[in-house]
């Protein structure tokens, strides 16, 4: 979790360092990052909440974007090998209540 934050802080030091002259950098909408990033739009806003994915940018009241490098340095963080990274928490075993008759 430590490294994707680093990789976001980066990306947006680097968004902060750019010079005048630089070429405009990519901006991709929800539905595009969904296409990128196999997960649902409450997983993206759940990793994006605790700082396990890269913090949206508003540029309107009602529109949200991503930066494009700011993704993929995330991408690339997520694909280090990492044996002590947690796999989910897998499905809930069900209890039987037994009701006295």
């Amino acid at each position: 979790m430590v490294l994707h934050m680093a990789a976001a802080k980066q990306a947006r030091a680097n968004r902060r360092q750019a010079p005048r002259g630089s070429a405009p950098r990519h901006m991709i909408n929800e539905s595009q990052v969904l296409a990128i990033i196999p997960v649902s739009r409450t997983t993206l806003y759940r990793m994006e909440k605790a700082g396990r994915f890269p913090k949206a940018t508003y540029i309107s009241p009602n529109r949200r974007v991503w930066y494009e490098d700011e993704i993929t340095a995330w991408q690339s963080v997520v694909d280090e090998f990492n044996p002590n990274r947690g796999r989910g928490k897998g499905r809930r075993r069900r209890t039987r209540s037994i009701t006295p008759t």
